[in-house]
């Protein structure tokens, strides 16, 4: 199902929706979507990235349906509430990505919220454990302790119930592996979000290298994984650094 913009748009939203602080917000957006196209994490025209407005209100800028993310710019991203309504932009919305994203939003409190089938990632929620293991790659130990599982895969998200069900199952973490379906990366920052995104994918992918080696796996303790993935959280300021690479060369 789509949803439309609303033919006469309200003022006060055109208004924020134009503002300079929401106007980055939408620059931002549309660079890490172009930048997920970049590096292989994108399928088709599928897939939402969204972020919400600093002014608690519970408004949120979305990619639309039907464009590519490689050819998104700030001008294609639309602004949506809780319901669901396309509040400003000239793009309709897929309203799977309401279901999921708003439920992030309203339930798990997370201010930016990537959803890819990437597909290193993905791959992984097709196994038995679901994940990734988060004591294997130095990659990966920066998600340690990080990581949650929605192992019931139910179909399309087509309700709230399904969007839901995602956000209860985050339970304080910010990356969700949701069973035979994809990945779920949320941050307080874009950049931030993005980075995690980009380097999940990465440990993911040296998981299924080493499993298609044939030779057992040599994870670290716990305690080591979890100091590793202290100090990777402690130095944001690489993340930042790799979102400004991006938006001079992306």
């Amino acid at each position: 199902m789509t949803v439309d913009p609303v033919e006469t748009q309200d003022p006060d939203d055109l208004k924020t929706f134009h503002s300079a602080p929401v106007a980055r917000l939408r620059a931002d957006l549309a660079l890490a979507l172009r930048a997920a196209a970049h590096h292989g994490l994108a399928e088709g025209v599928c897939n939402h990235f969204s972020v919400e407005l600093p002014d608690a209100s519970g408004r949120f800028l979305l990619n639309p349906r039907g464009l590519l993310w490689q050819e998104l710019r700030a001008d294609d991203i639309v602004m949506v509430d809780a319901q669901g309504a396309v509040l400003a932009g000239r793009h309709p919305v897929e309203s799977t990505a309401m279901f999921i994203h708003a439920a992030i939003h309203r339930i798990a409190r997370q201010p930016c919220v990537l959803h890819t089938h990437m597909p290193h990632a993905t791959a992984l929620t097709l196994t038995a454990d679901r994940a990734l293991d988060t004591r294997l790659s130095q990659t990966a130990m920066r998600f340690h302790g990080r990581v949650a599982v929605d192992a019931r895969y139910n179909g399309l998200a087509l309700d709230v119930a399904e969007g839901e069900r995602i956000a209860g199952a985050m339970r304080g973490a910010d990356v969700v592996f949701l069973g035979n379906h994809g990945v779920v990366v949320c941050a307080d920052r874009l950049a931030h979000a993005y980075d995690d995104l980009y380097y999940l994918e990465r440990a993911c992918q040296l998981q299924l290298l080493a499993l298609a080696s044939g030779r057992p796996l040599a994870p670290v303790d716990e305690a080591l994984a979890a100091r590793v993935g202290a100090q990777t959280l402690g130095e944001r300021l690489q993340s930042e650094l790799f979102f400004e690479a991006l938006r001079r060369t992306v």
